[in-house]
């Protein structure tokens, strides 16, 4: 079979959403529960496209909220999977706050997750 017909395996996927104000805390900045379920939400399509299969998370480390992000702004959240085992995969996953009115850009977040491929029993299997 040709290179070009040989299905690649997609190693990164991006969300966007805009912050609104209900997500936010009694700062005006988004609050860091929801920032972390968007990072999770990144990690889980990033490794769901990759494997191919369900998938769960087993961990998250090195969670780091670089600035603040206010209401009105885009946060774009690029996952991408750094590395592959037999049934897991870590996926770091980058948020950037942009500020629609400028397209002025900056990192806000950052995460590390591993994830698990399961079966119907919730049980590890092959990637």
């Amino acid at each position: 079979m040709p290179d070009s017909l040989l299905v690649q395996r997609p190693v990164s996927a991006t969300l966007v959403e805009m912050i609104l104000p209900e997500q936010t805390n009694h700062y005006g900045t988004l609050f860091g529960g929801e920032g972390l379920s968007l990072l999770a939400k990144t990690a889980f399509v990033t490794a769901s496209r990759y494997a191919r299969a369900d998938v769960v998370m087993a961990g998250a480390e090195g969670v780091r909220f670089i600035a603040p992000v206010p209401p009105g702004a885009l946060l774009e959240m690029t996952g991408t999977v750094t590395r592959q085992g037999r049934s897991s995969l870590t996926v770091r996953v980058e948020g950037t706050a942009e500020t629609p009115q400028t397209g002025a850009r900056q990192p806000v977040m950052q995460a590390d997750f591993e994830m698990v491929a399961v079966d119907g029993s919730g049980r590890p299997t092959p990637i």
